[in-house]
């Protein structure tokens, strides 16, 4: 009895501390907006003097301690917390990509693909990054990195040239074709949901536009690194006189580790089916491969890249906070609202304001902010109302905006390191590697890059949805 009155008295405690506001709601979406603002002017001038990881996690304590944002709202809320499927999924395949890093697999992948490209390099960067743009969109874009950015270091370093261009092109190139299909990019996953679309209709309306979009993304890479990239002769020819299966250390673990490897992309691109979500997947084969490998664990946690992990987290917090406060739905609701109806120009409007939030804020919590939004505008328009809920969210006049949502949202993610999950690993792993890469110099390369394709996108919608409608 003592004890169950303990607990009720604690819990009531915590109701009512996380109650406590220090702030008005005006005042709270100031200090919130200001502190959102002043992380990321950190990260963009003080990343020399201060890490990234730090800058973000006193973000994150900042919004806690001011109440902004509660740590029931931080830990657990699944719109406004740390998204847990992210960050266990980036554990996980850090973890089994650490353990098949000791097999020398990523070095025999590396003289393989050298060797397919005759040890050019602008060949051997065009190839990577077109791998990298269909596996993202096959798996997810996280994953793809974590495989292909390893194998990239090694390359580089066989080669003894600089992967921080590599590096950055596939970052971009993730993105890309992550945009392709239902799976390859969580905004996409957020919106099928919502809008009731299937597999088949991301691959009818997005693939078209993102191999035309590929393909002009490997063209621009030739003007801006083609002749930059040089690689000595005499370096050439030893990688191309080196045989892949000479750098396997241990077959047997190597053998393992690729079944599971196996698995774990299997039950990605099962997991919808299975009732799985994508970490919970990793997880399982993370914890396999573990047991099938005699190293102390110790050793393999300590190839995981706990700054990036932590990064996140606090990025997850500070962006929960505007969200919380309302300015995502403030900045989404002024896009839908400044069109007045008109379609065209909603569109046009959700894919460039969705491509430049998501360069700067997480685009999971934008999408999940945009798809009530979206729903709404669909029931309270009496033209589109159909027999069912499908229909109506399916209208032919609402399906340009969800692609447009999707094309913004995706794309956008490439402007910054920021922006997507998959940048963040990549700059992680190249940080790792002792070849930092600079949100400036991120920024450089990629914001020109997602301009473009985003111009790209929006002849495509015009040209598609509405131009060969009136014809």
């Amino acid at each position: 009895m003592l004890a169950l009155f303990w607990q009720q008295t604690q819990e009531m405690l915590v109701r009512a501390h996380e109650s406590v506001q220090l702030f008005s709601a005006r005042t709270a979406f100031w200090v919130a907006t200001g502190i959102f603002i002043a992380v990321y002017l950190a990260i963009i001038f003080l990343e020399k003097k201060l890490h990234k990881t730090k800058i973000a996690l006193m973000g994150a304590a900042l919004m806690l301690v001011l109440h902004i944002t509660t740590q029931r709202d931080a830990f657990h809320d699944e719109a406004l917390g740390v998204d847990w499927n992210v960050i266990f999924l980036l554990i996980s395949m850090m973890i089994i990509i650490a353990i098949l890093r000791g097999t020398g697999l990523f070095e025999a992948i590396a003289i393989w693909a050298v060797r397919v490209a005759q040890g050019r390099p602008f060949a051997l960067m065009a190839m990577l990054n077109v791998v990298t743009a269909v596996l993202s969109a096959f798996l997810d874009n996280v994953t793809t990195v974590l495989l292909i950015a390893p194998v990239t270091i090694a390359i580089c370093r066989d080669l003894k040239i600089n992967p921080v261009p590599f590096l950055i092109s596939e970052a971009l190139a993730s993105n890309i074709g992550g945009t392709a299909t239902l799976i390859g990019d969580p905004p996409n996953i957020m919106i099928a949901s919502r809008a009731q679309l299937d597999f088949m209709a991301f691959i009818y309306h997005l693939t078209p536009v993102v191999i035309l979009i590929l393909l002009l993304y490997i063209g621009v890479l030739r003007l801006i690194w083609g002749r930059a990239l040089r690689v000595s002769e005499e370096d050439r020819q030893r990688v191309l006189a080196l045989q892949p299966k000479e750098q396997i250390k241990d077959p047997a673990l190597l053998r393992r580790g690729l079944f599971v490897l196996g698995v774990v992309i299997l039950g990605f691109m099962l997991h919808g089916w299975l009732g799985y979500e994508p970490a919970t997947v990793a997880l399982f084969g993370a914890a396999l491969l573990l047991l099938l490998t005699r190293e102390n664990p110790h050793h393999i946690l300590q190839e995981v890249e706990w700054n990036t992990i932590f990064f996140f987290v606090g990025l997850f917090i500070v962006i929960g906070g505007i969200v919380k406060v309302g300015l995502i739905k403030l900045l989404a609701s002024w896009v839908l609202q400044v069109t007045e109806g008109n379609l065209l120009a909603m569109a046009i409007l959700i894919l460039w304001g969705s491509a430049v939030l998501s360069a700067f804020v997480d685009n999971i919590p934008y999408v999940a902010t945009m798809n009530p939004l979206i729903i709404e505008m669909a029931l309270n328009e009496p033209a589109w109302r159909g027999e069912t809920l499908q229909q109506t969210l399916q209208h032919p006049e609402l399906l340009p905006i969800w692609w447009s949502l999707a094309l913004g949202a995706c794309l956008g993610g490439n402007g910054t390191y920021i922006g997507a999950s998959a940048n963040v690993i990549v700059v992680g792993l190249a940080e790792r590697a002792r070849h930092k890469i600079t949100f400036v110099e991120f920024f450089k390369y990629g914001f020109p890059i997602m301009i473009g394709t985003i111009v790209v996108s929006m002849i495509y919608l015009y040209v598609r949805y509405y131009w060969l409608r009136w014809y």
